[in-house]
């Protein structure tokens, strides 16, 4: 293979691996199916390489289990990582977007109010700057509809919030966050002109660690995702 091949096979390995996952969260590819790296070469028209790449990256997202006499098996749901990004992201793709977006609402609610209350006791200088900047960030890209300047304002906003939680499995969730931030603005789940309201909370929240108040950080951190969730529920009902 020349070395201007590389990116070439990148990308069959990710058509692929998108290809195989979004089938499997979708339920086309059932629980109990058995795939053969000669089937998923054929059927995709790629070499047994890249196939036994991409099958390699879904046995490590527990989405297949491979067996010599047996071949590769789909896995059913419950086996997953639902924690890795892409398995989110298939499944916001392909699978029960309401659903999955409600479900992520729920463990933000679990752990997210806990690390801006944390963040409170620990962010530094730093850290408060960056949030208040992707705050202003936010206020201005959402007056002026541009949601993907508001998305990029929004997750750095999260991302620095769990960082400055000081506390490692928090901010090891980032992507999970990330996740959701950008499956909502990527499916359309977000109004043309971001929620005023959604914005002054993220101010709240930037606010409230600046003072030290763990209290008032840990409140307006629900009620950020609870507004998040509402709106979803909402979506899904109007879509529906």
């Amino acid at each position: 293979m020349c070395v201007g091949d590389a990116p070439f096979v990148g990308e069959l390995h990710s058509n692929l691996l998108d290809a195989l996952g979004t089938g499997i969260v979708s339920g086309r590819l059932p629980a109990g199916h058995v795939l053969t790296l000669d089937g998923v070469s054929a059927e995709h028209r790629v070499s047994r390489s890249v196939a036994r790449e991409a099958i390699r990256v879904l046995e490590s997202m527990r989405m297949v289990a491979s067996r010599r006499r047996v071949g590769i098996t789909i896995q059913p749901a419950e086996r997953w990582n639902v924690f890795d990004p892409q398995v989110i992201r298939w499944r916001l793709d392909a699978g029960d977007r309401a659903a999955q977006l409600a479900s992520l609402s729920e463990l933000r609610r679990g752990f997210e109010p806990a690390a801006a209350a944390l963040a409170a006791r620990r962010a530094d200088p730093e850290q408060c700057r960056t949030m208040a900047a992707a705050v202003s960030d936010m206020v201005m890209h959402g007056r002026s509809g541009d949601l993907e300047a508001y998305l990029l304002a929004d997750k750095l906003f999260h991302r620095t919030l769990l960082q400055a939680s000081g506390n490692e499995m928090f901010r090891a969730l980032n992507d999970v966050v990330a996740e959701v931030l950008t499956g909502r603005t990527h499916h359309h789940m977000m109004p043309e002109r971001p929620n005023p309201d959604a914005v002054a909370l993220h101010d709240e929240v930037a606010r409230a660690i600046r003072l030290r108040d763990e209290t008032a950080a840990e409140a307006a951190m629900r009620a950020i995702i609870d507004e998040a969730a509402a709106a979803v529920a909402e979506d899904a009902g109007a879509g529906g």
